[in-house]
């Protein structure tokens, strides 16, 4: 049966292997992101303005630079990420931004769909967001 902690989480879900992950890192990986999001939204915004015809490939250096960094930060704290929701949004976030890039899809809404699924992902709760799927 499934155990209750005082917090009112249910503990019988499985959660991804968690690893050691230095404070510094943690701090870094903040400036990280702000760089990421600051980049991700001028993506987004070549994406839905007409007046940003073209994004200069140094943001978008910056914004797959990041990004990679992101990733790994987190996979230094969540072992299993790959298996975790959060890394199988990152896939099909990959995967959607892609198919726009290559004009599988119409660009604009799947780039939007991708940054839509990012954001729930990325603000989903710890015990969903890092939940093993297989």
């Amino acid at each position: 049966m499934a155990e209750i902690q005082k917090s009112g989480e249910c503990t019988d879900k499985k959660m991804g292997r968690i690893g050691y992950r230095p404070y510094w890192v943690l701090s870094f990986s903040v400036l990280v992101r702000a760089v990421h999001q600051v980049g991700a939204a001028l993506f987004l915004a070549s994406f839905l303005l007409d007046e940003v015809v073209h994004l200069p490939t140094l943001y978008l250096g910056i914004v797959f630079a990041s990004g990679v960094v992101l990733f790994f930060t987190e996979w230094m704290r969540h072992r299993q990420i790959c298996r975790e929701l959060s890394g199988m949004s990152t896939l099909i976030k990959l995967i959607l931004l892609g198919a726009a890039y290559h004009g599988f899809f119409p660009a604009s809404a799947t780039v939007l769909s991708a940054f839509v699924l990012a954001s729930i992902s990325a603000h989903a709760p710890k015990q969903l967001r890092h939940r093993l799927l297989y």
